[in-house]
Order: structure tokens, then sequence, then C-alpha cells
């Protein structure tokens, strides 16, 4: 069965991702179509990437980069769950796509972003991230406003047009991640 990960893109204390994360989950769990797991940055402890030899090149980096790596290849497909801090993309999130590159390639990603401005700025580099590493990220994306979506600006609720929003999002990753599924396994049995 298809296997999609749900990463919290921030690590900072009082986040918001684990709110939005489990919104996610909960949304995906009704589905029958594919297996999906909430994947917390913060529980991977990783250094700021320090690799002598990137990844790219072969290197594989200490137990927590090999453990994060190790996750990264058991999916088929992410949603990623990413804040704006600034316009951008968090630091921890771009970490952590820096540990890793073949593992992201030829699988499916799609975007669920907040911030001030929906987190569309962060959106954006993900997904000039996403073509670099050869990850299809499907169109369209659940942008969330702290002023609209949050109560007080620190609690989850959301209106049902991002619920709909979502539910098209998780149909395009699921449908784009089962499509990838022989590329993936020609280049797996390419390289064994």
């Amino acid at each position: 069965m298809t296997k999609i990960g749900i990463i919290i893109g921030s690590t900072r204390p009082g986040r918001l991702g684990p709110q939005v994360a489990g919104w996610v989950h909960d949304a995906a769990a009704r589905r029958s179509d594919a297996e999906f797991a909430v994947v917390d940055l913060a529980e991977f402890r990783l250094p700021l990437f320090d690799q002598a030899v990137p990844p790219a090149m072969g290197g594989t980096g200490g137990p927590e980069a090999q453990a994060w790596a190790r996750t990264v290849d058991a999916f088929d497909g992410f949603v990623f769950v990413t804040p704006e801090y600034n316009n951008q993309l968090p630091a921890a999130l771009k970490n952590a796509i820096d540990f890793v590159c073949a593992g992201w390639a030829d699988k499916a990603a799609g975007i669920v972003s907040y911030g001030g401005a929906g987190g569309t700025g962060s959106a954006a580099q993900l997904r000039q991230l996403c073509g670099l590493l050869g990850l299809a990220d499907v169109p369209g994306q659940v942008s969330l406003h702290l002023a609209t979506d949050f109560a007080d600006f620190a609690v989850f609720a959301p209106s049902r047009s991002r619920a709909r929003a979502l539910d098209a999002l998780l149909d395009h990753v699921v449908a784009w991640a089962s499509a990838l599924q022989p590329v993936r396994s020609a280049r797996t049995a390419s390289v064994a």
C-alpha cells in the first residue's frame, strides 16, 4: 500500500505545526487508499548540516541523519506541513531536506502551509526544492492564515473550504505517489 509521511516542518517551542499535522492526519485516516503517518522533525534532533561529504556524493552523516534518511526512504510521498518565517522556509525543514538526496526522488509531495500570509513564501521555496530533488509536487496547496484559521492566532480552527482543499490535495498526493511507483521500482532495480 502507498505510504505517505506528514512532515511537521518546524521544531521550535510553541509551534502550531502539530495541530495542523493532526488535522491533516485525521482527514487522511478516513481514507483507505494509502497509509499515513505523522513525522515530527523535532524527534530527530538533526544537527545543523555539517557533513564533509554531502548525501548527493554518498555521505551518510551521523546516527540522527541516518535515522532521518531511513524514515524518508520508507515513504512513497509526503505532505509537508510548513510554517513561514519571514516569508521563508523554516531553517529546520530546509536543514532536514539537505540531509537526504536520493530518498526524495520520484515521490509525490503536497504542501500545507500556514502563516500571516498563508505560508505562500515558504511553499514557493519548497516547490523549488522539490523540483531540484526530483520530488513531484502536486498542483494546488492548502494555505492557512493565522488571522482566519487560528483562534487568537494560537488554536487551529480551519473552515470547511480548507477541509475540501485538503481532501483534493490528498487525492493528488496519493494518485501521484502511486503513479510514480514503477519509476521508483525501476530505479531501485537498476541500483541492485
